[in-house]
């Protein structure tokens, strides 16, 4: 166990309570250091935060939703977060993607039934997947980590892995003939918010896919607030204290420690950090390129989505785009500077299975679409025109929405600049290698200042596995712990 050394007067200091923060402090926490938690928003959370942003009683998720990564996080999974308040909700169905006739390609929890969904691609599907199936708990911990930081645990799963995680989403497409298995592969590929031309995209849609099949695709109880309120309760059980309505402007604000985490993007450390960083790795980081960002709406519904394809009754979260096509030209849009004439959408609809999240025979539906970076247009129309494609009748069951887009996206949190939510560009290589490249991409040239948020590998997602790579960098470098 490390101890507090003369002149500090806590072992760490975590600035912002995102997941990747809370779960570095949690690691630094479980090793017996001394932790301090500073948040500059009234509630933990970050990205995983939830409150009433329509009317009473209809409890929206105010960026994430949906966390297979979460579920299936080594980070997350090996933390008696139960314990605090943590359940998952699993929706008989992970993911439905809908066809306007009515059909829809579905990702199941059971294999045959997902390649039942996507007719003459059944067998490729099963083919593509198969060798991994029921290894999540080995591949995760290599697939979710810096590429350069040491050797991985499952060398041979993951060469295995390794090719169809390489190829542009666009290519591992090719391997399928008809529409559902291409629209499926690219709308998972969609989430990294990249042209389904760059490099690792496919390997996005493949750890999606296998998420669905090996641990679901679930959502916390209540909303995504209590995925870090369960984080929280668990730090201060280990004696951590948290924070809130704290922020900082600089380094030189906060009381002497021995290591400092930033779940915060590169420009923000730099600036937090001041002269303590070489000027030439400071320029880097205000360099740092962001991607494009989103248009969300949340809706407080009378009924739930009346969607023409019945599989979406089951499914938690819904895809929106027809065609590898339509899902590549409205990525290229948002990404190119401009905003899709028809929009991709991402939906979930958590209160179809937890009825704390709505008044009684009402519903919530989160949902949105991709913009370019600091966009300050009115996607509504559009994102309401794609839902009526496959729920006709959708705008007669609206309540209340409440729209957010870049601007308002970015002030819910600091970290989502420009409305981005990925922290970064993550096309070409950029999702892997980042902020900068080096083999170690969480430790700065200051050994006692670290980076932990989702500008780091593995990147976006709420799975707290920046902030634990990170903060395990921390515990070696500065206090010496070895596993």
């Amino acid at each position: 166990m490390a101890g507090t050394e003369a002149g500090a007067e806590v072992d760490a200091v975590v600035v912002g309570s995102g997941p990747n923060g809370l779960t570095a402090a949690v690691t630094l926490a479980r090793a017996g250091l001394s932790v301090r938690v500073y948040e500059a928003a009234a509630t933990v959370g970050g990205g995983a935060r939830t409150g009433e942003l329509t009317l009473p009683g209809f409890r929206h998720d105010i960026c994430s939703a949906v966390h297979p990564l979460g579920a299936g996080s080594p980070a997350l999974s090996a933390l008696p977060l139960a314990e605090y308040g943590l359940t998952w909700v699993e929706p008989p169905l992970p993911l439905a993607h809908p066809f306007p006739d009515g059909s829809a390609a579905t990702l199941a929890r059971s294999v045959e039934e997902t390649a039942g969904s996507l007719g003459e691609d059944g067998d490729a599907y099963h083919s593509l997947v198969e060798p991994f199936l029921g290894r999540w708990a080995d591949l995760a911990p290599d697939v979710l980590r810096a590429p350069l930081d040491g050797l991985p645990c499952h060398p041979g799963l993951l060469a295995r892995f390794g090719p169809p995680a390489m190829a542009p989403a666009a290519l591992l497409a090719r391997l399928f003939r008809g529409e559902p298995a291409r629209g499926l592969i690219a709308g998972l590929a969609a989430h990294a918010i990249a042209p389904l031309g760059s490099p690792a995209t496919g390997g996005v849609a493949l750890l999606f896919a296998l998420a669905a099949h090996d641990v679901g695709w679930p959502f916390p109880r209540g909303g995504s607030q209590a995925l870090a309120d369960a984080l929280a309760g668990y730090l201060r059980a280990l004696g951590g204290k948290i924070e809130t309505g704290r922020p900082v402007g600089s380094l030189a604000e906060l009381p002497p420690a021995r290591a400092y985490l930033l779940d915060v993007m590169p420009e923000d450390l730099a600036a937090l950090a001041g002269d303590r960083l070489p000027e030439r790795y400071a320029a880097r980081l205000r360099r740092y390129r962001h991607g494009p960002a989103v248009f969300k709406i949340d809706y407080a519904l009378y009924g739930p989505v009346p969607w023409t394809a019945e599989d979406c009754v089951r499914a938690g979260t819904v895809h929106l785009g027809p065609s590898i096509e339509e899902i590549g030209a409205a990525l290229r849009a948002a990404c190119r500077g401009s905003a899709p004439r028809t929009p991709f959408l991402i939906a979930a609809q958590p209160s179809l299975f937890d009825l704390t999240r709505a008044p009684e025979n009402r519903h919530v539906l989160w949902v949105y679409g991709h913009v370019p970076n600091g966009w300050r247009g009115d996607l509504t129309e559009a994102v309401e025109d794609q839902i009526e494609r496959f729920a006709p009748g959708f705008r007669e069951h609206v309540l209340a929405r409440a729209t957010a887009g870049p601007a308002e996206i970015e002030a819910r949190d600091r970290n989502n600049i420009g409305g981005d939510i990925a922290g970064g560009r993550c096309d070409r290589l950029r999702l892997m290698f980042r902020p900068v490249l080096a083999r170690v991409p969480y430790a700065t040239p200051d050994p006692a200042i670290y980076l932990c948020s989702s500008a780091t590998p593995p990147g976006p997602g709420v799975h707290g596995m920046c902030g634990h790579h990170a903060a395990r960098t921390a515990l070696r470098r500065v206090f010496g712990v070895t596993e």
